[in-house]
């Protein structure tokens, strides 16, 4: 089976990049994780006007990854914050991931603007890829894939056999 021969149709990863993967989506899922709750201080900080920022919010609301908690300031109208949900901090990995990788290739000389460390040790955090049973870290080589049990394939694909390749090999 070559990835070529499956359909796209049902990728997760496409999926879930409708969800988070513009630009702006991805800022405030950072900003959220480093504590951002009110929609003047995202609009501030990201640098987005009322009607995108607003539009962006929604549809991370939306999807149940931000959720609104009502708060009031006294002498104030009741207002909304947003906060993650726990499908919200499931991608704190992945926000890890993406920043350890501008860290290595995008920072400014000086080095990263924010730095995470673990609160124990205070050693960096770093994202690694292991499988279940813990072994790792693993590089492409030693990844398989392999048809889901959801994989669509396209008409005329040959699908006998098992075969896998490692991740490298694949474009």
């Amino acid at each position: 089976m070559r990835w070529l021969e499956t359909s796209a149709e049902n990728c997760t990863v496409h999926r879930t990049l409708d969800l988070v993967g513009e630009k702006w989506s991805l800022l405030l899922l950072r900003d959220a994780m480093n504590g951002v709750r009110r929609f003047d201080d995202f609009r501030r900080h990201v640098g987005l006007s009322e009607a995108v920022l607003a539009d962006r919010l929604r549809k991370l609301v939306a999807a149940g990854i931000l959720e609104t908690v009502a708060y009031r300031e006294p002498g104030s109208r009741t207002r909304r914050e947003y906060r993650l949900t726990r499908k919200g901090w499931d991608l704190w990995p992945a926000m890890i991931a993406l920043k350890q990788w501008g860290d290595r290739y995008t920072a400014d000389p000086e080095g990263p603007p924010l730095e995470v460390s673990h609160a124990d040790c205070g050693d960096t955090v770093r994202a690694v890829v292991v499988c279940e049973k813990g072994h790792g870290p693993l590089t492409p080589r030693d990844a398989r894939a392999r048809p889901g049990p959801s994989a669509r394939f396209l008409a005329g694909a040959d699908v006998r056999g098992d075969e896998t390749r490692p991740a490298t090999d694949r474009a």
